[in-house]
C-alpha cells in the first residue's frame, strides 16, 4: 500500500474514533480479542485486517482492543494468529 493510501485510511480512523458509534464500541469495555474487561479509557482502535495488508478504516473492520492484545497482533490477520498459536512458531506469507 503507498503512503497516499496509508495516510487517507489513518485520516479515516481518526475520524471514525470521534464518531458516536466508537464511543459506544468502547464504553462496552470489552476487547474483541482477549474478551477482557477494561476502562473505556485504555481500549484501543485496531484493524482486523492492519491497514499495510490492505484493510480498511470502516466500521466493519475496526474493533476496540487492549494494549496488549493490539501489540501482540502487529500486522497479523485473525487467521495468522491462530496458525501462528497452533505452530507456536512464527508464519511468514
Amino acid at each position: 500500500m503507498d503512503d497516499k493510501k496509508f495516510k487517507i485510511e489513518k485520516a479515516k480512523a481518526r475520524k471514525l474514533r470521534q464518531s458516536q458509534w466508537w464511543q459506544q464500541k468502547v464504553q462496552s469495555g470489552i476487547c474483541h480479542y482477549c474478551g477482557g474487561s477494561f476502562a473505556a479509557a485504555v481500549l484501543t482502535m485496531d484493524h482486523i485486517v492492519p491497514i499495510s495488508r490492505g484493510g480498511k478504516s470502516t466500521r466493519g473492520n475496526l474493533v476496540p482492543a487492549c494494549k496488549n492484545c493490539n501489540s501482540n497482533k502487529k500486522y497479523y490477520t485473525p487467521a495468522e494468529i491462530i496458525l501462528k498459536e497452533k505452530l507456536d512458531q512464527d508464519v511468514c506469507f
